[in-house]
């Protein structure tokens, strides 16, 4: 069940910040506020989330693994923390946009490539 919860906080995730992007462009700073309220608290999900799938590793054979995925998915987290607050002050992003390429990359290879936990009920 917690993978299941992990995989929605993240694709809500990803929906919010497309959302919070796209008003930040269009020049709707009180909605672009609002939304990015929504998706720090989707963070807080997603950190809880992956924190219970990420205990389940202690101990194992990839725990080394599982650690390595848990800090690529806070770099993600980190990098769409920037490039909300970035694209709302009208800054430059594209180092962050290619943070953010890589850290989620880096994290769905681990997490469905390489870790065996999966979507296991």
């Amino acid at each position: 069940m917690n993978t299941h919860l992990h995989v929605t906080s993240w694709v809500l995730a990803f929906i919010l910040f497309i959302v919070v992007v796209a008003l930040n462009k269009s020049g709707k700073a009180k909605g672009a506020k609002i939304f990015q309220m929504i998706l720090r608290l989707d963070y807080l999900l997603i950190l809880y989330s992956g924190g219970t799938l990420l205990a389940t590793y202690f101990n194992g054979p990839q725990m080394g693994e599982a650690i390595f995925k848990g800090l690529a998915g806070i770099w993600a987290i980190f990098a769409m923390e920037m490039i909300s607050m970035k694209s709302g002050r009208e800054e430059p992003t594209k180092s962050w946009w290619i943070q953010l390429v890589i850290a989620v990359l880096l994290t769905l290879i681990l997490g469905f490539g390489r870790l065996g936990l999966g979507f296991l009920p």
